[in-house]
């Protein structure tokens, strides 16, 4: 047999790299995706809904959940998944923030009965789907009232299976009443809530006049969590015209003095628990708060509460203002009223916004009495052929009978009345016992009544000021059956807010220990007397030792040139018998940065005596290191040109002894050096040296240390010293 020909396929264009403009890659694949988004899941549309609320709360209307008793949140999430193609967990976390267990939303439109988790808490987790239970809340009657009258249009649903409202005819500016945040690609949007009255009260005033001042009536936003709005006019001015800004929100809190406790009753609306406590133990830890013994979450049923333990004579109300400022008790809500109209993103202010939702409710209510015209004159029309045979019905019955064919009998009734199919029709399916005079006098006297229902919806349509009064009206009724008295109070700042607070710390005296490893300790002198022998590391010693204040402030030099500040007070008082607080990891140093020296000072006097291997020596005034802010950290502390020797607090001058690796020994009068303001001067030569030879060492002079001292003073610098004889050499001191 012949051998097999193997056949190759062929990929046209495999391989082949084919450049595309970058612009067109993008509209092609990434813009469709990034509309898709803003369309059709992040941003809110007129209405105040997101697609994935609409298709729940709709869902749950068509299930009769508005006037029916609960039934399972699993129930409801599988029904809903008929609209909206997203997993079960998407859809029942939507459900969640609806709920008024949640506490989200100013007003739920879910009615929530289980655990649906809280808003103001990160770890109350809400329960699964099977074992809680809702249905549509009273105010959730708003939002369908008209929805079967033809007032939004319809869409089929992802599979074509079902119809969806593209909107729902919502009676009062929901957009506004409750809350609403959403990331899209490129934009977001952040609407606060507002309180109901106000909103509805504004709503009716914009739509009798368009200058209204939105600020007269709707005094500031509302939460559902309360708190405090701290009130600038200003600010909400700019976020009711443009529809950017930002406010701050505060806790609400009392105090108990019987327990010397603070209790947090309500939270911004930005935070958590969670958030806020562990913010405040972070400073406590930190020592930047010594005024609270201890902090914990009381939440239970009753509702939120963090209650705060205070140690004596703290004023609570002071110790408040400092924790607003420190942590999130006081938080702010950016404002983005990016608000999606006729399928296009757009940001808008207040007044603006409840113009465009009137317009939205003005067709829908034209639409609904259209609709219901249409209702009317079609039972008119059945009426009026009802009422020609209401002159001969014995004809009418005469026709029917003598009529062979059923299919004759329309036909028969229209040629012999004057009438057309469809009320012949309607004639020819009235009941037997339904054909006397009677019935049909009671059924044609409502043509009069109907002739006037039509005349009034007409005039309705014609005249744009009826309907904006039927607008008006239904506002009113909302406003008066579903609105609340304000959650969110406001709190208009006085001059104590903005000051600065400044830190009482407790002056007394102590005694600093630092190690050469690094490790520092600050002990008062009752402890000191009490205590035996200092404890260090293995290995380790004390290098500076001495009497201080705990106001004083600590400046620690590092071996890569950065000096880090801090507090006496910062520390906590420490015993001889611990090893102290190692500071690198105390101060948050670089990895593998050391302490090398600390420096001690209350007002910044005197200088810091700075001695390098090439012999430099660099006087730079103390207040150099002085800043007006609280800055903790400061680079360039010291010269990098040569590696560092040795470093010394001078309060006044006085002599230092150098020595260098040749054996000399030179002592310089520190007052013949000027002082310097940069930190990272090289200094000037103090000890010549020769060719590969370095500084090793210096130290404070005094005159026991040396015999024969003034063979190594100089008149002038540099020097190069001299090297010690046996007669210059004191017992103390070893060369």
């Amino acid at each position: 047999m012949p051998p097999k020909k193997e056949t190759q396929a062929y990929i046209e264009n495999a391989g082949v790299v084919i450049s595309q403009p970058i612009t067109e890659t993008l509209q092609e694949n990434y813009m469709p995706y990034a509309m898709s988004v803003i369309v059709s899941r992040a941003i809110p549309e007129i209405d105040g809904f997101k697609p994935s609320h609409r298709k729940l709360l709709f869902t749950m209307y068509k299930m009769g959940l508005l006037t029916g008793s609960r039934t399972k949140s699993a129930n409801i999430v599988g029904e809903t998944m008929k609209l909206n193609p997203h997993g079960d967990a998407a859809i029942y976390e939507t459900m969640v923030r609806l709920a008024t267990g949640n506490e989200t939303l100013l007003h739920g439109y879910v009615d929530s009965k289980g655990n649906f988790g809280k808003a103001y808490s990160r770890d109350m987790a809400y329960a699964a789907s099977r074992y809680t239970e809702a249905k549509l809340a009273q105010i959730s009657s708003q939002l369908f009232a008209d929805i079967d009258s033809d007032t939004v249009d319809f869409t089929d649903s992802y599979d074509g299976k079902m119809r969806e409202p593209l909107l729902l005819p919502v009676s009062f500016p929901s957009v506004l009443v409750n809350s609403n945040m959403g990331i899209a690609v490129g934009m977001a949007s952040s609407i606060c809530s507002f309180n109901l009255n106000e909103v509805c009260e504004t709503a009716a005033a914009i739509i009798k006049n368009q200058n209204h001042d939105v600020l007269t009536t709707l005094k500031a936003p509302d939460f559902a969590g309360g708190g405090l709005l701290v009130y600038n006019e200003d600010e909400l001015k700019k976020i009711y015209e443009t529809g950017r800004g930002n406010i701050k929100v505060r806790a609400r809190y009392s105090v108990d003095t019987t327990n010397n406790c603070i209790d947090v009753t309500e939270l911004p609306p930005t935070t958590t628990i969670e958030a806020v406590i562990d913010k405040i133990v972070d400073l406590i830890k930190q020592g930047k708060i010594r005024e609270i013994s201890d902090v914990r979450d009381e939440t239970d049923l009753r509702g939120l509460k963090v209650t705060i333990d205070i140690k004596r004579g703290t004023e609570p109300d002071k110790l408040m203002q400092k924790l607003f400022k420190m942590t999130p008790l006081e938080d702010g809500f950016a404002c983005n009223f990016n608000i999606l109209i006729g399928g296009t993103p757009r940001t808008m202010g207040v007044g603006e916004i409840i113009s465009e939702w009137a317009a939205f409710r003005r067709e829908c209510v034209k639409r609904r009495v259209f609709f219901e015209l249409k209702k009317i004159q079609d039972k008119l029309h059945l009426l009026q052929g009802l009422a020609k045979i209401l002159l001969d019905i014995d004809k009418a019955v005469k026709i029917v009978r003598e009529t062979d064919e059923e299919r004759e009998v329309v036909p028969n009734l229209m040629i012999g009345f004057g009438i057309d199919e469809i009320q012949a029709e309607y004639v020819a399916e009235i009941k037997l016992r339904h054909l006397n005079r009677e019935y049909i006098l009671k059924r044609t006297a409502e043509i009069e009544s109907l002739k006037a229902g039509i005349a009034e919806r007409q005039d309705i349509l014609s005249d744009a000021k009826k309907v904006s009064a039927i607008i008006i009206g239904e506002l009113k009724n909302v406003a008066k059956k579903y609105g609340m008295p304000r959650k969110t109070l406001l709190y208009y700042p006085t001059d104590e807010d903005d000051a600065v607070i400044i830190d009482e710390v407790q002056d007394y005296p102590v005694r600093l220990f630092f190690t050469k490893e690094g490790y520092f300790k600050k002990i008062t002198p009752q402890s000191l007397r009490m205590s035996g022998e200092q404890k260090v590391k293995e290995g380790d010693e004390i290098t500076r030792e001495l009497d201080a204040s705990n106001a004083s402030q600590l400046l620690f030099f590092t071996d890569r040139h950065q000096v880090y500040k801090a507090d006496a007070s910062d520390f906590a008082d420490s015993k001889a018998s611990l090893l102290g607080d190692y500071i690198p990891a105390k101060l948050g140093m670089d990895d593998g940065e050391n302490a090398v020296y600390m420096a001690v000072t209350r007002d910044y006097s005197g200088s810091m005596l700075f001695l390098f291997e090439n012999g430099k020596l660099a006087k730079v005034d103390l207040s150099s290191y002085e800043t007006k802010t609280k800055r903790k950290k400061l680079i360039g502390a010291y010269s990098d040109k040569s590696a560092l020797v040795s470093v010394f607090q001078a309060g006044a001058d006085g002599e230092y002894m150098l020595q260098s690796s040749s054996g000399k020994i030179l002592i310089v009068n520190t007052g013949a050096l000027s002082s310097k303001t940069t930190k990272n001067t090289q200094g000037v030569q103090a000890m010549t040296l020769r060719k590969n030879a370095k500084l090793i060492s210096a130290m404070p002079f005094s005159d026991d240390m040396l015999l024969n001292s003034h063979r190594f003073r100089t008149k002038s610098l540099p020097s190069a010293g001299a090297i010690p004889r046996e007669e210059d050499k004191n017992d103390q001191l070893s060369f």
